[in-house]
């Protein structure tokens, strides 16, 4: 009696299945990405293990992941596709499955605590990838409920299956898948939960501009030294000058610019000197001419007094 249960498909048979179904999907012109981690462990690198033992932390996940251990391994999952908040699997069982998983976005907030605590400590974004991290991101990155990986309370998934169970074993193989795939792309974790993996290098690079210190003077080489050893001719050095500037060995510096401001103003000339007010002074006018004294003027005929009228001739005078 099955109680309506699928009847139980042996490994072998579900990976030949698993073979004819992708063989069907290239005819059709689909391309598949199927996960492969047959034997040991699923996933070798820091983020696909970091992914694994995050899935296994959760005590809600425990009795369901090892059967979808199961599946991986044997080739069931034929299929996997992570995209921005979610993952679409086909998984072979007693028959093809497929499976939805979406995982949320990870808060502004939590996010940027996650770059602030790790800024400075994160020197690339290769160093980032390749998990080549110190202890301290590790842990914090990794951290339960606040770290970059999502809590349960954050997935939700369905599968096509007939299993009443919250999370099948198809689920769970598919989730499994995810830490393989991040073997191969770890970027894709950031793409999951739709942030940008260069945010966490900027902020680390803003730390290390100001954290980190130069060469000390005696470990850098002599310009005339690098240019005998590698049998160059190097440009003029540059030195610092005044007020910060690099100028050219050999060369004047600048002639420093006057700050900027207001021109002095021009003095005035002094207004010119008003005259009192007042009458104008009179204009001076010549004296009269001087009279000539009264005197007699001689005429041809004789004499007259000056000023005294001639006698008038009487008429008929002489005449009687």
């Amino acid at each position: 009696m099955s109680f309506g249960w699928k009847p139980y498909v042996s490994v072998a048979e579900r990976r030949r299945s698993a073979e004819r179904a992708a063989a069907q999907s290239r005819k059709k012109g689909l391309t598949l990405s199927p996960v492969t981690a047959r034997g040991g462990a699923i996933a070798k690198t820091f983020w696909g293990k970091a992914w694994c033992d995050n899935l296994e932390r959760y005590s809600d996940f425990s009795n369901r992941l090892p059967r979808g251990r199961t599946y991986v391994r044997n080739g069931s999952v034929i299929d996997l596709v992570i995209a921005q908040g979610g993952v679409q699997a086909q998984v072979m069982g007693s028959r093809l499955y497929k499976v939805a998983v979406s995982v949320s976005s990870v808060p502004n907030k939590h996010w940027q605590a996650i770059g602030v605590d790790c800024a400075g400590s994160i020197d690339s974004l290769v160093e980032l990838l390749q998990g080549r991290l110190s202890k301290g991101v590790m842990e914090r990155i990794c951290r339960p409920q606040t770290g970059l990986f999502p809590a349960p309370s954050e997935i939700t998934f369905t599968c096509s299956c007939p299993d009443w169970a919250v999370m099948c074993k198809h689920v769970a193989a598919a989730l499994y898948g995810v830490g393989a795939r991040l073997d191969e792309r770890p970027e894709l974790l950031f793409t999951l939960r739709r942030v940008d993996a260069k945010d966490l290098v900027a902020r680390a690079e803003t730390g290390l501009s100001t954290t980190k210190k130069g060469p000390a003077a005696g470990k850098v080489l002599d310009s005339s030294l690098l240019a005998d050893v590698f049998g160059i001719e190097l440009a003029e050095a540059a030195v610092p000058a005044a007020r910060g500037k690099i100028v050219a060995v050999g060369k004047k510096p600048p002639v420093p610019k006057k700050p900027a401001g207001k021109k002095p103003p021009v003095p005035k000339k002094p207004p010119a000197a008003k005259k009192p007010a007042g009458k104008k002074p009179p204009v001076a006018t010549k004296p009269p001419a001087a009279k000539k004294p009264a005197g007699k003027l001689t005429t041809a005929i004789g004499t007259r007094t000056q000023g005294a009228a001639p006698a008038k001739r009487k008429r008929g005078g002489g005449r009687k």
